[in-house]
């Protein structure tokens, strides 16, 4: 076993992440202005700044040194780099990709739109994702995950694309398959309660539950309970108050909208009560000539039209 802070080389990181910008700047600089109509914006700033803070997140959660730190002395690293990899990365990758970009890969029809529209039904993708949770903090898959390093990142990469598919129905870059916005509240309310189960699990066990992290002297002075308590609130907490932060954001936003929509209801209905307090003074007896119903006409016009969403 190395030192913690003896630099380790992870080429296959370093070429995943040069994959994933060279990608990003083709799509962007090649394929995009040969789909997006003239005068339309290919990529926005904020798409740009959620894919390099993605990227970058990507690269510190799977290199030297947190992935060294994780996989060989302290499994609170390893899950501070578990909360990333499922929480703070996808939604970010997903708030990056433009609506055209995602409407080439997903072929409408296609056999790939008809996998993706049963994968991200919300009981689906919260079924795949929560029970990959669950799996990934057993211990037997914990202890081999740390004995082989290629079984260690495939099981990142499946809580990876778990994620993607959990987060879609959030943040994704289609609209039609996003939940309504009370919807999307639920959904994040629900995905985190589960977490709460291999939390307690670590918090509460009698004795090291992962015979990988179970070190006579641990790193920085850190006992293996310690440690092992120190993951489960980094689960629990750390992860559940950031879903409830996403929660409340969400919820004054829409609260915001609708207070607004309102606003706009009752602005729109203050000419027609004025139209109607000014039609009462149509003559009604007497006799009537074009001029005075062409004169009240004039004087009572029709009020605009909303344009349709």
């Amino acid at each position: 076993m190395s030192g913690p802070w003896e630099f380790e080389a992870h080429p296959a990181v370093w070429l995943l992440i040069a994959g994933i910008i060279f990608l990003g700047y083709y799509s962007v600089h090649h394929i995009g202005p040969l789909v997006v109509p003239d005068g339309q914006t290919i990529v926005t700033k904020r798409q740009k700044r959620c894919f390099a803070f993605g990227v970058f997140l990507l690269w510190v959660a799977a290199d030297w040194p947190m992935h060294d730190i994780a996989e060989e002395y302290l499994y609170s690293v390893h899950m501070g780099q578990h909360l990333l990899i499922a929480f703070i990365v996808p939604p970010l990758m997903l708030l990056a990709m433009p609506e055209w970009l995602a409407r080439l890969i997903v072929i409408d029809g296609g056999l790939s739109s008809r996998i993706l529209k049963v994968l991200t039904k919300p009981i689906t993708a919260a079924v795949i994702f929560n029970a990959l949770q669950i799996l990934s903090h057993w211990s037997a898959v914990v202890n081999l995950s740390v004995e082989n390093g290629v079984f260690h990142y495939a099981i990142h990469l499946a809580v990876f694309f778990s994620a993607l598919l959990m987060w879609f129905p959030v943040v994704g870059p289609l609209p039609e398959l996003q939940l309504s916005e009370p919807g999307k509240m639920v959904y994040l309310f629900i995905s985190s309660i589960v977490p709460t189960v291999p939390a307690g699990w670590l918090t509460f066990a009698n004795g090291v539950v992962y015979s990988a992290y179970d070190h006579s002297v641990g790193l920085w002075g850190i006992s293996p309970t310690d440690d092992q308590q120190a993951a489960g609130a980094v689960m629990k907490v750390v992860g559940g108050f950031y879903l409830w932060a996403l929660i409340t954001l969400r919820y004054f936003r829409f609260t915001a909208g609708r207070r607004e929509a309102d606003s706009r209801a009752r602005g729109n209905r203050k000419p027609l009560a004025a139209t109607a307090a000014r039609a009462s003074t149509f003559p009604l007896s007497g006799d009537l000539s074009f001029s005075d119903v062409q004169k009240v006409f004039d004087d009572n016009p029709a009020p605009p039209r909303e344009a349709p969403n």
